[in-house]
C-alpha cells in the first residue's frame, strides 16, 4: 500500500530548510550541525528524516545518543506531546518487515525494503564494530563522546553516508569547535535556532516568554536560561569543575601553539584502564618552572606493553613516567603488579600518591590557573577538561560532589596526576611526597572556606596560585 512519508507529521517552517538541504540532490556525503534551543524538536525531527533516509536508500541508520542507557529512555521509550511513541509515529508498522519483529533488546527496527534503524550510544562505540551505517544522527552531541565522530567519519566517507549533529551546547568544548567550523563549511548546513526563532504552525512561540518566565522563578540561572533557551556557547556545562579555570586559561592566551622543544625533557602522566581507555598527558617544565601540556595520547583496549612501545616511538628525550597508585595491583596473567611488569620492558614508572578525588580536582584546579597548552595536539584533553562533571541526583534533583564518570574522566584523571605529582622544581617540593591530610587541620577552624578555595590558596607554602 501507498505509505506518505514523513507520516503524519509535517516540517514546521523552521525545520523545513534541514529537510530541504537533506533530500535536495539526494543524500550522499551530507553534513549538518543543528544547535537548537531546548524542547526544540530536534530528535523527532530527525526521526521523521530517518524514515524518509531509509526508504531512499537501502542501508542501516543510526541514532546515536550520549549513551545507550539514554537512547533507550529518550528515543526508544520516548512519548510525544500527543501520548505517542515516538518511534511508532515515525515508523508505522506499514513499513515494517512483520517477518522480523521489533528487536527490543537492540532497539532495531527493520523495514521492508531492508533498511534499518537502530538506537545506539557513543559511550561504547568502538563495540559497533563492523557495522556500516550510511546515516547518522549524532544527538545531544555536547554531552557525547567526540572519539565517536573519529571512527564513523571514515565509514561514512566511504559509502558516501550522511551524518546530522543535534545538541544544545554545553559551554566551549567540542559542541563549540563542530558548531564554529560548520558555520565556516560551505559543504555542512548549520543552523542555530533560539527560542525566538522557532514557531508553531499557528504563529505562537514554541517556546513562550511566559515558559521562560516561570523557568526563572522556579529556580534555573539566568546562566542556565541562555544555555538552554538562547544557545549562549558562554555559560558552561551545569555541573562542570574546570569551567572557569579553562575560560582563564583561554583569555590570558595560555592555549595555543606550545609545541614540544627539543632542548627539554618530557613527562608523562598515566590514567591507566585496565578495562577501559587509558589516557596519557605530555609535559615539559617552562622556564619558569611552570608545566606546558605538550601532547596528548589515548585510546581503549591496548595493552601496557604496546602503550610503551608507542610512547618510545615518540620524538621525546623523557624525564619520567608519572602513574596512578592501581601501578601497584597485581596482575594475575602475570603474576606480577603493572609498575614491574613495566619495569621488566626497562620502562620505570614513578607512583603519584593516592589522594582524594576532592583534593586532586583542587589540584587541579590550581595547576589550570597556570598551565600552558599546545592546543593543537591536545584538543581531547581540553574538551574533556571542559565536560568533566558532578553526578546529577535525579530524586533530589541536586549534583553530587562525585564525579560523573564517562568519556571525560579519563583526560581529566590524566591531568588529575600531572596536577598532584608535579614539582614545584624552583623550592625542592614534590606533591605527591606531602601527605595533604596532615596539613589539613592547619585550615580546619576554615570548613566552609576551604569549600571555596583551591589547594593553591588553602596551602600557600606547597602551591602559591603560581608556581614560580
Amino acid at each position: 500500500m501507498a505509505l506518505d512519508l514523513p507520516y503524519e507529521w509535517r516540517a514546521r517552517d523552521y525545520q523545513a530548510p534541514l529537510f530541504k538541504y537533506m533530500f535536495e540532490g539526494g543524500l550522499e556525503r551530507k553534513r549538518g550541525c543543528c544547535v537548537w534551543h531546548r524542547r526544540g524538536g530536534k530528535d523527532s525531527c530527525c526521526l521523521q528524516l530517518s524514515s524518509v533516509s531509509s526508504q531512499m536508500r537501502v542501508g542501516t541508520i543510526w541514532h546515536m545518543l550520549p549513551t545507550l542507557k539514554q537512547g533507550r529512555r529518550v528515543i526508544w521509550d520516548g512519548i510525544d506531546r500527543e501520548g505517542r511513541r515516538m518511534i511508532d509515529q515515525a515508523f508505522p508498522k506499514e513499513m515494517r518487515d512483520l517477518s522480523s519483529p521489533i528487536n527490543n533488546s537492540d532497539m532495531q527496527i527493520r523495514f521492508r525494503n531492508g533498511s534499518i534503524y537502530q538506537v545506539v550510544g557513543s559511550d561504547n562505540y568502538d563495540s559497533l564494530i563492523g557495522a556500516n551505517p550510511i546515516g547518522v544522527i549524532f544527538s545531544e552531541w555536547a554531552v557525547a563522546d567526540p572519539k565517536a565522530w573519529d571512527y564513523i567519519r571514515p565509514i561514512l566517507a566511504e559509502n558516501d553516508g550522511w551524518a546530522l549533529f543535534i545538541y544544545t551546547p554545553r559551554g566551549k568544548n567540542h559542541g563549540k569547535k563542530l558548531h564554529d567550523m560548520a558555520q565556516g563549511n560551505p559543504r555542512w548546513f548549520s543552523s542555530l535556532l533560539t527560542v525566538e526563532d522557532t514557531f508553531r504552525p499557528d504563529g505562537t512561540h514554541v517556546i513562550t516568554p511566559k515558559i521562560i518566565t516561570e523557568e526563572r522563578e522556579d529556580g534555573m540561572s539566568e546562566e542556565k536560561i541562555l544555555q538552554e533557551y538562547f544557545c549562549s556557547f558562554e555559560a558552561g556545562m551545569e555541573g562542570a569543575f574546570y569551567t572557569n579555570e579553562l575560560n582563564l586559561a583561554h583569555e590570558e592566551g595560555r592555549v595555543g601553539d606550545f609545541p614540544h622543544d627539543p632542548c627539554k625533557q618530557v613527562q608523562t602522566w598515566w590514567d591507566i584502564g585496565f578495562r577501559d581507555a587509558t589516557a596519557i598527558t605530555f609535559t615539559q617544565r617552562g622556564d619558569d618552572g611552570k608545566p606546558i601540556v605538550i601532547d596528548y595520547l589515548e585510546a581503549r583496549n591496548k595493552a601496557l606493553d604496546e602503550w610503551i612501545r608507542d610512547v618510545r616511538s615518540l620524538p621525546y628525550d623523557y624525564e619520567d613516567h608519572n602513574g596512578p597508585f592501581d601501578l601497584e595491583n597485581t596482575d594475575w596473567t602475570t603474576g606480577k603488579t603493572r609498575r614491574e611488569f613495566a619495569l621488566g620492558l626497562n620502562f620505570a614508572f614513578e607512583i603519584v600518591s593516592k589522594l582524594s578525588v576532592q583534593d586532586g580536582i583542587e589540584a587541579t584546579r590550581a595547576i589550570i590557573r597556570v598551565a600552558r597548552f599546545n592546543e593543537p595536539k591536545v584538543g581531547r584533553l581540553l574538551d574533556g577538561l571542559y565536560s568533566y562533571r558532578r553526578e546529577y541526583d535525579d530524586r533530589t534533583q541536586l549534583f553530587r560532589d562525585k564525579p560523573f564518570h564517562d568519556w571525560a574522566s579519563h583526560p581529566a584523571d590524566s591531568v588529575r596526576y600531572l596536577s598532584v605529582g608535579w614539582t614545584d622544581y624552583g623550592r625542592g617540593y614534590k606533591i605527591s611526597t606531602i601527605d595533604m591530610h596532615k596539613v589539613k587541620p592547619a585550615v580546619a577552624g576554615k570548613a566552609k572556606a576551604r569549600q571555596r578555595q583551591s589547594v593553591a590558596d588553602m596551602y600557600p607554602w606547597l602551591i602559591d596560585g603560581t608556581i614560580k
